[in-house]
């Protein structure tokens, strides 16, 4: 097993090797949101090779004031516009994508089946 992954606060563990035998349960299921930053735009703009108004016309949608990646939906799924059997912008991968499956809401006891059910990196700690 590869080393895991911990942070202070939550009650399990991450197996980032799980990552390679996972189907992309992170990036596809529900409906959701992956909020963007100004630097994230620019930095996934600039790898995509695309000026910054055309990649939020082609691979965003504006909500309120911000801005969330599209999804496609496929056989009943939500999935991320950049998943295709792994992540195709992953060097430049939003900090929402990088912090998964640490998130605050996984802090909460009564969510940890959730993350559990989504992510086979999951390693409960006692």
């Amino acid at each position: 097993m590869s080393h895991l992954i911990t942070q202070e606060g939550y009650d399990f563990a991450f197996d980032p090797s799980a990552c390679a035998r996972c189907e992309g349960n992170c990036c596809k299921g529900q409906s959701g949101y992956v909020w963007l930053s100004k630097k994230e735009i620019h930095n996934i703009s600039e790898f995509l090779k695309i000026d910054t108004q055309r990649f939020l016309d082609e691979y965003c949608r504006k909500v309120g004031y911000r801005y969330s990646l599209k999804e496609l939906k496929i056989g009943g799924e939500h999935h991320c516009i950049f998943f295709d059997k792994g992540c195709t912008i992953y060097p430049v991968r939003p900090q929402q994508c990088r912090s998964y499956p640490f998130w605050e809401r996984y802090k909460n006891k009564e969510h940890i089946n959730e993350v559990c059910q989504e992510c086979i990196g999951i390693v409960l700690q006692s």
